[in-house]
């Protein structure tokens, strides 16, 4: 009887120790989130490779990398190492995934190591016919390439080459483009060393000082795991993976419906994508930065202007009398003001 005793003393204390085990395993999951600069320290040197190698820009090959992969965080990259979101096509014979994108069940390449999903991305883009024109532009001129890749068909979004620009321009990965951009980018980031840690510890309010308009992508502060930027003096955030309006808005007491009205979003059901801009607060009627045009690119909408400069759709259409509908002609100059 006393050995039974002590039998289930002792389970219960191993019992609890697995517990323990299982429960400091799954916060120790929760806070290894990687972010966006752990990712670029991480990979930066493939990319600069590749660079040196096809010509791809390094800045491109990490801002993919970056979008497509949520840093590498996504389902898809942790089952399949694919940081690019390419997918199987006809000739592919290596391991495959299943994921929901465009379509249900869509698969995807997998790899055996994160290094040969970036070395398939380099190589992909090299021996598509489609991507040919790409090469013509310089290794520095990210901004070619990154509209030359939505025009390409890389991606469906339709802002996807302003999205790629903003995360080389707000990480400063065209330093990587550089002579010996590797040692430039590690000094750079040296001297500017205030960290998401150093604005997280700050006041999670939201500061009430003048932000410079020209000043793109500034950011604020830090509030519930989401950093929070200005422009135009209008704050907003990154959506997440799997984001949604609700969740945002929980996080910043703002309703959902609102969420949407300051986005310009009519779509009662519609969500964020990962890295998309979401405005927190109303956006302004017109720019208050230098600018008073901006020219448009290839497959660009009022829309992705207003989301770009801070301004509302509306304001957009009324300074340009130009219907919701309507594509903006690529070249031609928008009025912001």
């Amino acid at each position: 009887m006393i050995f039974f005793r002590i039998t289930i003393v002792l389970g219960i204390i191993l019992w609890g120790m697995a517990s323990g085990n299982i429960a400091e395993a799954t916060a120790q999951t929760r806070r290894s989130r990687q972010t966006r600069e752990e990712y670029i320290d991480r990979y930066k040197d493939i990319a600069i490779a590749h660079m040196e190698r096809y010509g791809i820009p390094a800045s491109i090959t990490m801002a993919q990398g970056i979008l497509e992969s949520d840093c590498g965080n996504s389902w898809l990259s942790q089952e399949s190492n694919n940081h690019f979101g390419i997918k199987c096509k006809r000739n592919w014979t290596g391991r495959k995934v299943y994921h929901d994108d465009d379509a249900k069940d869509e698969c995807f390449r997998a790899y055996p190591s994160v290094e040969e999903s970036y070395r398939d991305h380099a190589e992909y883009l090299d021996h598509q016919p489609r991507y040919n024109d790409l090469f013509s532009y310089p290794s520095n001129d990210y901004k070619s390439w990154a509209r030359g890749l939505k025009a390409a068909g890389y991606a469906t979004a339709p802002d996807y080459a302003e999205r790629l620009i903003r995360i080389i321009e707000e990480s400063e990965l065209y330093l990587l483009d550089r002579p010996d951009g590797g040692r430039l980018y590690a000094s750079h980031k040296a001297d500017n060393s205030h960290s998401e840690e150093w604005l997280a510890d700050q006041s999670t309010s939201l500061p009430a000082t003048a932000i410079d308009p020209d000043n793109f992508r500034v950011t604020i502060n830090a509030h519930a795991g989401y950093n929070v930027y200005a422009t135009n003096g209008v704050y907003y955030v990154l959506a997440k993976e799997n984001d949604t309006f609700e969740n945002i808005g929980h996080q910043f007491r703002i309703s959902a419906k609102n969420l949407r009205k300051f986005n310009d979003i009519r779509d009662r059901t519609a969500q964020p994508m990962t890295g998309e801009v979401i405005y927190i607060e109303k956006k302004k009627r017109s720019w208050s930065g230098n600018a008073s045009t901006h020219t448009c690119r290839h497959g660009e909408t009022v829309y992705a202007v207003g989301q770009l400069y801070g301004i509302r759709s509306k304001s957009i259409e009324k300074l340009n009398r130009l219907k919701h509908t309507e594509i903006l002609p690529e070249g031609a100059q928008i009025r912001i003001k």
